[in-house]
């Protein structure tokens, strides 16, 4: 049984909680076979920061947005920065591509090709530029990497110019500045992938110094995966940076986050807390990284902030004291017990009570169909444009 004071310290620790929103979520997009146009989605990346203050608006805990570029490139960064800020949020981590242009075909910071591996490492370089005009602290990094045919490449030469292209980067990152390297572990590439998996960003994150970090994606392991052991090992060492939050069934499914193993969120979530990582002092960027195909993007992002809010709500329940007496005891079922006592704790009430304290409605996606913002952008956007791919 939790007592008053511990229940206290948990709703300040929601309270202080923050979650990153992604520019490409309010855009119209959709699987490789098809992009579902909706009405009212943005038309340029104003607008798509318009719809994430939005996000804040109704959550209280969703105060910075990613930035992809090209997807979001503007003349003027500083000024797009003073929209976001007029609008109370900040912009967050700025992510890179250099996945869709047809000189990266082979590759991009891989590439065999020396003028190809410098125009992406360039695109890294100006990605900076942009963080040092925003005020980001983060430059986000996924590479699509990779070959299809055992022979098409050296693997070994792969890496070595993975690693050139991140010494350059890194070396102009400013002070407060940081490298979040993401992995994939397929697609596009069919037969290896550069940073396929946790262990090979880690690698190169150790390699570069302590202003690179690991991001992990929940929909980049293969099934089965233990996530949150990746997660505790990550935090032992100091090099978790962010996540990138979404649901999968099969694959990169990018769902709402909480949705497919709401079980899997939790205990993620766990881990944060007994690391001591859910403060934003720590330092951790909890990104949504999700590509709403058929439902509307607003409400979905919503979503995902209180499925997360959710998951971490009841991460905080656990008895720890509890969980430690048996834990060492060797007590395997009451271990269990502990941590699925937690779990089943209905926390909507008091995360209810918590948006309440901050003078906000308990009910954060009714708070929003109330609003008649949606009405109002369907209304006023016409042509809205694509999240990025295919546009």
């Amino acid at each position: 049984m939790i007592h008053m004071a511990d229940l206290a310290a948990v709703k300040r620790a929601l309270a202080a909680q923050r979650i990153e929103t992604p520019s490409w979520a309010f855009g119209n997009s959709g699987t490789r076979f098809k992009v579902f146009a909706q009405a009212g989605v943005p038309r340029d990346p104003r607008e798509k920061i318009a719809d994430a203050a939005t996000v804040h608006r109704f959550t209280g805990v969703a105060p910075t947005v990613a930035l992809h570029i090209p997807w979001d490139k503007v003349d003027d960064y500083a000024a797009l920065r003073s929209y976001a800020e007029s609008l109370g949020v900040g912009i967050g981590a700025i992510n890179t591509n250099v996945f869709q242009d047809d000189d990266y075909k082979l590759g991009s910071v891989t590439n065999p090709d020396a003028g190809v591996r410098r125009k992406a490492t360039d695109h890294l370089l100006e990605a900076i530029g942009i963080m040092d005009a925003t005020g980001s602290r983060d430059l986000k990094l996924w590479f699509a990497d990779g070959l299809n045919y055992p022979g098409q490449d050296d693997l070994r030469n792969r890496q070595d110019r993975l690693a050139a292209a991140l010494r350059e980067t890194y070396d102009r990152l400013g002070d407060d500045q940081r490298i979040l390297l993401e992995y994939k572990l397929f697609e596009p590439a069919f037969y290896a992938t550069d940073v396929p998996d946790w262990g090979t960003s880690y690698a190169h994150c150790i390699e570069l110094g302590e202003k690179a970090t690991v991001c992990i994606d929940t929909g980049h392991h293969a099934p089965g995966t233990n996530i949150e052991f990746i997660v505790a090992f990550l935090l032992r060492q100091r090099k978790l940076g962010a996540f990138d939050f979404n649901s999968r069934f099969y694959a990169d499914d990018d769902l709402m986050a909480g949705a497919a193993d709401p079980f899997q969120l939790f205990r993620i979530m766990y881990e944060i807390v007994r690391g001591g990582a859910l403060d934003p002092a720590y330092g951790i960027n909890f990104m949504l990284d999700q590509c709403h195909n058929i439902e509307a993007k607003i409400p979905a992002i919503i979503r995902s902030v209180m499925n997360i809010q959710e998951a971490t709500a009841k991460a905080l329940l656990v008895d720890r004291d509890a969980l430690s007496r048996a834990q060492n005891e060797g007590d395997v079922l009451q271990a269990n017990a502990v941590l699925m006592d937690a779990y089943n704790t209905d926390v909507r009430p008091l995360l209810g009570e918590v948006r309440a304290d901050a003078g906000l409605d308990p009910d954060p996606v009714g708070a929003y169909r109330r609003s008649g913002y949606q009405e109002k952008i369907v209304e006023e956007r016409v042509g809205g444009r694509q999240a990025g791919w295919g546009a």
